[in-house]
């Protein structure tokens, strides 16, 4: 089976870009895990599987390398971002896009898609956000006991 993929990266993160109007490819977690092995795989930090065109919008699934779904990611979304500028998808400098995290604004920012800013919306500390058990609180290098120590942690 010849699959079309693309390979991105942007701060240090590497995605591949599998395009299911151009490849079809039936992603199980098996799949996802094989494709993203740094070893056995093509490696990467996860799949942007997109665009999906779904209602008039275009949706993105952000696939973990161990076959889970993002909500989000920053540095995913402005690589996929740059897929769909390269790709002609998009003929605007301000777009949305759907993901299991909802919708993300992106604008391109120079005309080239070399500059693409992301918004990720607002940052919360509350636990009842998060989730995070416990007492309603922001949670902010809080103290973490585990069999194997103690860690400082903060959440968000």
């Amino acid at each position: 089976m010849k699959v079309d993929y693309f390979k991105y990266h942007a701060l240090g993160n590497d995605y591949i870009v599998i395009d299911p109007n151009r490849t079809k490819l039936n992603l199980t977690k098996e799949n996802i895990q094989l494709i993203c092995h740094r070893n056995f795989g093509l490696g990467s930090d996860g799949i942007l599987f997109g665009p999906i065109f779904d209602g008039g919008g275009i949706k993105l699934r952000i696939l973990n390398p161990d076959g889970s779904e993002a909500e989000k990611s920053g540095n995913g979304i402005r690589i996929f971002s740059r897929y769909l500028f390269d790709q002609g998808y998009i003929n605007t400098n301000s777009f949305t896009l759907d993901t299991l995290g909802g919708e993300v604004l992106v604008t391109i920012l120079d005309g080239k898609g070399e500059l693409i800013r992301v918004d990720m919306g607002t940052v919360t500390f509350l636990s009842e956000s998060i989730p995070v058990a416990g007492l309603s609180r922001e949670v902010v290098d809080e103290v973490l006991e585990l069999d194997k120590g103690s860690f400082r942690i903060t959440c968000l």
